[in-house]
């Protein structure tokens, strides 16, 4: 799944992860496994429930966020996020996606959002401060978990 995908360099963002050929929307893009349990968020971290953070191995740590990303993401059945294409993905085209889909408060990142996207929020958000007509855009692309942590 991962010959899909590689890591360059980015102009402002350091690093990001290029898809290498055409991804179909709905298709598999990077294969989530956990490396290890973490004791508190953090910013690489991936929320898999209320009180419980993971770092991801291989490449899933460098996708970069962007308010209109071109991936979300799904729990696959190991309990580790597969990153999912939203819509076709060209070749070079940097692979994104809203750390909101899977982290339900982000306060680490520094205010002003670097995605570039036309409809940028101006500032990484955690899934409790993402507007309602945003999150709807998103069902289907998320970690449960955080639908659970809004109803509570």
């Amino acid at each position: 799944m991962e010959d899909r995908v590689e890591l360059k360099r980015t102009p402002e963002k350091g690093e990001g992860v290029f898809a290498k050929k055409i991804i179909k929307r709905d298709e598999i893009v990077i294969t989530g496994t956990i490396e290890k349990l973490l004791k508190k968020n953090q910013p690489h971290a991936s929320q898999i429930g209320k009180n419980q953070f993971v770092l991801h191995a291989g490449l899933i740590s460098k996708v970069n966020h962007s308010c209109d990303p071109n991936c979300g993401i799904r729990i696959n059945k190991t309990g580790a996020h597969d990153f999912i294409a939203i819509r076709d993905i060209s070749p070079n085209e940097e692979i994104t996606f809203d750390y909101a889909m899977r982290n339900y408060d982000v306060d680490y990142f520094p205010e002003k959002c670097m995605c570039g996207s036309n409809i940028c929020r101006g500032k990484i958000t955690g899934w409790k401060d993402l507007h309602e007509e945003r999150k709807k855009t998103y069902e289907g692309f998320i970690a449960p978990y955080l639908i659970e942590l809004d109803s509570k």
